[in-house]
């Protein structure tokens, strides 16, 4: 059994995860193995979040005067929070992965910068891809005018005659002053 002051520091550890994080999502875990349930956590920790596993009344403290306060006020039976602290995305691509694993863990409802997401919206938030490949999607976009220009002017390049382009240059004898010749 908690002591008042285990449950306070919970509680305090909780509200602090709370604000911090960009995206809480609530998932269950229960009936996976120890094993399973460590393999989760590690995914969700590489991708920049943490899960919690505590008592519903703890949750719901928790969150007293928050965003998720809603959420969390009448869970019944064994819940997980997930919290997103860099990329919302991430976390809930690997709940969703882990769901497609075990059965048992599915993505139930989130909060997304103060918005209430469903089911149906954490799949499709978990679908989307990483945020390095959309950050290399976006940059392959900007590059993509500058490279099709380059191609262009090769190809003016090539019609001309192609090879190199060399500036051609006389070049002068030097001519020898007497003021240079004196010294």
């Amino acid at each position: 059994m908690l002591s008042r002051s285990d449950k306070e520091g919970i509680v305090a550890a909780l509200k602090d995860k709370l604000d911090r994080a960009q995206a809480v999502y609530l998932t269950n875990m229960i009936g996976i193995t120890a094993n399973s349930a460590v393999k989760i956590r590690k995914e969700v920790r590489e991708a920049g979040g943490a899960v919690v596993v505590t008592r519903n009344t703890l949750y719901k403290r928790a969150s007293q005067g928050t965003d998720c306060e809603q959420m969390l006020s009448d869970l019944k039976g064994t819940n997980a929070l997930a919290f997103a602290f860099d990329d919302v995305a991430a976390v809930a691509k690997a709940l969703h992965e882990a769901g497609k694993e075990l059965k048992e863990v599915e993505l139930v409802a989130g909060i997304l910068e103060g918005k209430s997401l469903n089911s149906a919206e954490l799949k499709e938030l978990a679908t989307l891809p990483g945020k390095d490949q959309m950050l290399a999607t976006l940059l392959a976009t900007f590059n993509a005018p500058v490279s099709a220009f380059v191609r262009v002017l090769h190809a003016i390049n090539e019609e001309r005659g192609g090879g190199e382009v060399v500036a051609e240059t006389e070049e002068k004898p030097e001519e020898k002053t007497e003021e240079a010749a004196k010294e």
